[in-house]
């Protein structure tokens, strides 16, 4: 799963191109909902002179969460701190990175659902009464002291909405999900960054990338830029379709943005489970990796294009799946299970 072109999960490299983030609604492709709504929250925040309502960003992995949490700070005018649930591993680390915001700054936590449940509850209080309560000395002696934190916007991230307790979603006023980008959307992203990055792309060539791209604007630039390694080494340095398609090819990089990972999975419910249902834990166990990245990972995108289904008894790969892999043949219909 590492290094992995395909994969939704931040690698070492997209970092080094953080030029590629827009740094406003404006020049923020896709999520036109999301942003339509956050653009009248961001005005009307600004216009009462106060912090805007803390926000909760969900959606698979890639599809810009950190981007738009640094745009809203951008928008309000205000500082943007950053940081994740498995980071902070005591309440105190917590409590040193609330006491030092300013006023309005916005927090970004990612995976904050892995924050742990003494850390959350230091964020109770913070969240709702902009104060912390902490606790000096140990034992029957022990204080309970209250200290005032300046107004700030706590924007949480997360791939699993379910996993937060209900205490903590419940004090977030703005909850958002990101769903998975339009081809023509991809396209444009593809377009604007091909050109910060200086590199002649023509429509179609950008489009074969946006089509194999799994919806995930962080796929599509990582693919970008290992077509562009291709264009200047093989080609005449611009990314046309032929060009596109050799690199994606030689990424190994199907029509539907699938790579060898992906379809070995679909290959092992085929053959060892014959074609499923199979649970996530032996599908997990048969092809070594964890259940987690199996359900934040590969489940999100194979269930949106259809390829696989999950059933009350477990996964299994759909007719198209079979037909993707060239194996409809050994299709077999399956019984009235519901999803």
């Amino acid at each position: 799963m590492e290094g992995r072109i395909v994969s939704a999960k931040v690698q070492e490299e997209d970092n080094t191109e953080l030029s590629l983030r827009p740094k406003s609604l404006s020049d923020y492709i896709g999520q036109t909902k999301v942003k339509e709504n956050m653009s009248i929250f961001i005005e009307a925040a600004k216009r009462r002179n106060e912090q805007l309502d803390h926000v909760l960003l969900y959606g698979p992995p890639g599809l810009g969460k950190t981007t738009l949490a640094n745009i809203v700070a951008n928008e309000m005018g205000a500082g943007f701190k950053i940081t994740s649930g498995p980071t902070i591993e005591r309440a105190g680390d917590l409590a040193a990175i609330l006491s030092s915001l300013q006023p309005f700054d916005v927090l970004f936590i990612d995976e904050i659902h892995r924050l742990n449940r003494v850390v959350e509850e230091i964020l109770y209080p913070a969240m709702e009464d902009f104060s912390l309560d902490i606790m000096l000395g140990k034992g029957p002696g022990a204080q309970s002291v209250r200290i005032d934190i300046p107004p700030f916007t706590l924007i949480g991230a997360t791939t699993r909405a379910g996993s937060l307790s209900s205490p903590l979603r419940d004090r977030f006023g703005v909850m958002s999900k990101l769903e998975f980008y339009q081809q023509d959307q991809l396209t444009e992203i593809i377009k604007r960054a091909s050109s910060i990055l200086g590199l002649q792309i023509d429509e179609e060539g950008a489009t074969e990338i946006a089509r194999r791209s799994r919806g995930t604007p962080r796929i599509a630039n990582r693919i970008l830029k290992r077509v562009r390694d291709f264009a200047q080494v093989k080609g005449n340095g611009k990314v046309d379709l032929l060009t596109a398609q050799k690199g994606l090819e030689l990424l190994e990089i199907d029509e539907l943005g699938l790579d060898k990972t992906d379809r070995s999975l679909l290959e092992a419910i085929i053959d060892c489970f014959d074609g499923g249902p199979v649970g996530i834990e032996s599908l997990a166990a048969t092809i070594s990796e964890e259940v987690t990245t199996i359900e934040d990972v590969y489940e999100p995108f194979l269930l949106q294009i259809g390829l696989i289904n999950r059933t009350l008894r477990g996964r299994i790969v759909t007719e198209r799946g079979y037909r993707h892999l060239g194996r409809l043949d050994q299709f077999k219909v399956k019984g009235d299970d519901n999803c």
